[in-house]
């Protein structure tokens, strides 16, 4: 299963059950862990894991 189709099924599955709550929850995971992925080998490391 590629994550195109895993993404298409999550948006039908939005549309046909009307959770539209869930976008800006799984929109603020993935922009997290891109920052801690983004930032994980420079100098704000230990910044952006305090916060946390």
């Amino acid at each position: 299963m590629s994550k195109i189709s895993i993404i298409k099924e999550f948006w039908e599955f939005l549309k046909v059950r009307k959770k539209w709550w869930l976008t800006p929850i799984i929109f603020f995971l993935l922009l997290l862990g891109a920052l801690l992925i983004l930032t994980q080998g420079s100098a704000l490391a230990p910044f952006i894991y305090a916060i946390f």
